[in-house]
């Protein structure tokens, strides 16, 4: 089972100098991807345990497209392992003017995670 969003990152999302947002966001959108799995999985939101691994792989800035994937890949009593892609799939081209942007060709994959959540299993309605 897989979700996806996709989501514009906006100058709110912006951190650092030249506009480079917070690695932090990638891991909020996989917050919510999980959450959306396993609504799906389960019929509740569950909670978010620990993530296993966080690799951050390219920079995001302010106006980039981010599309995060999320999947469900080993299914416990209650645990639900997952693993995570971010991916820049549209960049602003501010060289060409203030609203200009390209769609890429082939995606920047910007960062990878994998984790896991539970549902307790009184909660659990599938």
């Amino acid at each position: 089972m897989k979700s996806i969003i996709r989501m514009r990152m906006s100058l709110h999302d912006a951190h650092y100098g030249g506009n480079l947002v917070d690695g932090a966001k990638m891991l909020q959108l996989f917050g919510d991807v999980a959450t959306e799995l396993l609504i799906k999985n389960d019929g509740d939101e569950g909670l978010f345990r620990a993530y296993d691994n966080v690799e951050f792989l390219a920079p995001v800035y302010a106006g980039d497209y981010i599309e995060a994937e999320g999947e469900i890949v080993e299914c416990g009593n209650s645990s639900r392992k997952m693993v995570f892609e971010a991916r820049k799939v549209i960049v602003p081209r501010p060289d060409i003017n203030e609203s200009a942007a390209d769609v890429l060709e082939e995606p920047i994959v910007v960062c990878r995670a994998s984790g896991t959540c539970v549902v307790p299993k009184n909660k659990q309605r599938k």
